[in-house]
């Protein structure tokens, strides 16, 4: 589907702008704490990007063929990127601990996005 393939490859763009924009504009900005959140937001929105655009060929392939699990596989994903990465970029911002709260929902919303595409592929080899 090439909506997966259209947003795995923003988010991998916006994650290239935003690692850049750390590593240069925020550097003398942040702490060392806050930076390394911020590091770690961009490195997940890069893996998870690669993986909607893994999800996004697999769907118009039809390797996997257009299932429901790789169709819930990508919306999982997406959601992880906005919930655990969105946090973090606002965490190290603002400082606003309670932000920290709101990460473990994205994190889950990846576990359970990988778990849907082993359930696609799973289903396919049956």
């Amino acid at each position: 589907m090439p909506f997966f393939i259209i947003a795995g490859a923003v988010n991998a763009a916006i994650a290239v702008a935003l690692g850049a924009f750390g590593a240069h504009a925020l550097k003398e900005r942040l702490s060392e704490r806050y930076l390394a959140i911020w590091e770690t937001a961009v490195q997940y929105q890069m893996f998870h990007a690669l993986g909607l655009i893994a999800i996004g060929i697999l769907m118009s392939s039809s390797l996997l063929g257009a299932t429901t699990q790789l169709s819930w596989a990508g919306y999982l994903l997406l959601a992880g990127i906005i919930f655990f990465s969105g946090s973090l970029y606002i965490l190290s911002l603002s400082g606003i601990g309670v932000l920290g709260a709101i990460t473990p929902i994205g994190g889950v919303a990846f576990i359970v996005g990988w778990i849907m595409l082993i359930v696609a592929a799973v289903k396919y080899t049956q």
